[in-house]
């Protein structure tokens, strides 16, 4: 280790803190990135990530985007409710942009994301497991086991983009929490009906399932209760295929192969105050959204790319990174885009997740309404796409 000292330190090399890290590259400012795990390996993973417009433009500023080796572009979206009329269509020229956004693998953006990085040469730590948190006035602390033995470190600013476990150390720092009592299973699929640049969302009683495009195939993203989503990991290929047929209908025809499955639990966490003493949260340390709508890892590269140019307008306007004035502005500015995403989603799933057939014909009138009313479209498309400004 080069010093023990640094304007700050970035707790969590996922997709956000890595984000945050290439933003302030060449801004003069001194940081540390510690990852817990090792350096990648590829692994298949078939978790999808649906990027807004306004998230590629992020990643092509960073430098990582051509570095992807496949994106799969958004060009309409599909939204439709089962046991119901009504639907609303969604195209770039809904919404004045180029395409909606793109479908990318996780697993390829972290490995690109991670060239770029050491391209950078940016100061990066991997298998650093953080122990402890401490802060006052002036800086600071992070305690971490590296290669057996502690380390210790300080910075005018602590940043943490790790899942949010290490913030529960912190005093000011609380979470609010919802179980959705829902599980999403998720794999690549093949239809028979081939289709490029389509996505569905289509909300059911159990939840919302999309089908995102990848190429000419698709990514699922199925919602269920939990004890389905064991049910239909277990099940053969041929039986889920079926019942993903039975349970989307008949828009792509039959399915006719999938990829590995798997299912995590779908939650809303989302921090009280993202910021505290010399300590800013951001992406899933500051809130996790259900999946539905995409929103999720938009919104914390929001988080990141609003930090950085905190940062760096602090920087340059010679006051002291890390203090209560630059982290109460970054808190109002990103307070509205966080709450009006966290609700929007939120309010997305209780509305449509439900057996009431009364409210069922009023959501598929709402659609069909919103169908009907461009610039009613353009202002829902766009905060989708770019946050709550627009």
């Amino acid at each position: 280790m080069t010093t023990d000292h640094y304007d700050i330190v970035i707790i969590g090399g996922g997709p956000v803190g890595m984000a945050l890290t290439l933003t302030l590259r060449d801004a003069g400012i001194s940081s540390l990135l510690l990852e817990a795990r090792g350096l990648p390996e590829k692994v298949e993973d078939p978790r999808p990530l649906a990027l807004s417009h306004g998230s590629y433009l992020i990643l092509h500023r960073l430098g990582v985007w051509d570095k992807l080796p496949q994106k799969t572009p958004i060009r309409t979206i599909h939204i439709s409710n089962r046991g119901s009329f009504g639907q609303t269509i969604l195209t770039p020229e809904d919404a004045g942009v180029p395409t909606l956004g793109f479908v990318v693998n996780y697993h390829d953006l972290f490995h690109s994301m991670h060239k770029k990085l050491v391209e950078s040469q940016a100061n990066y730590i991997a298998g650093a497991i953080v122990t402890r948190l401490d802060t006052d006035e002036n800086s600071g602390r992070v305690y971490f086991n590296y290669q057996g033995k502690e380390e210790k470190i300080t910075a005018k600013l602590l940043i943490l983009a790790d899942g949010g476990q290490l913030a529960k150390q912190l005093p000011d720092i609380t979470y609010q929490t919802h179980d959705y009592q829902q599980w999403a299973v998720v794999a690549n699929v093949k239809a028979e009906k081939k289709q490029i640049g389509i996505a569905y969302e289509r909300f059911t009683s159990d939840g919302p399932v999309a089908l995102l495009p990848n190429d000419k195939d698709f990514a699922l993203v199925w919602t269920v209760t939990p004890e389905a989503s064991k049910e239909i990991v277990a099940l053969d290929d041929a039986t889920f295929l079926a019942r993903l047929h039975r349970h989307f209908g008949d828009r792509l025809g039959r399915f006719v192969s999938a990829g590995k499955r798997s299912a995590f639990p779908l939650a809303l966490k989302y921090a009280t105050s993202v910021t505290t003493q010399r300590v800013a949260l951001i992406g899933n340390a500051a809130q996790t959204l259900h999946p539905v709508a995409g929103q999720g890892f938009n919104l914390g590269l929001r988080d990141a790319y609003e930090l950085a140019c905190e940062i760096i307008s602090t920087q340059s306007s010679s006051h002291e990174i890390g203090a209560p004035a630059m982290l109460s502005r970054y808190r109002q500015r990103r307070q509205m885009d966080s709450s009006t995403g966290r609700m929007f989603t939120d309010s997305l799933v209780k509305i449509f997740s439900n057996e009431n057939k009364l409210l069922k014909h009023a959501c598929g009138i709402g659609l069909s309404t919103l169908d009907c009313m461009p610039p009613l479209k353009r202002f829902i498309a766009r905060r989708m796409i770019f946050g709550a400004r627009g």
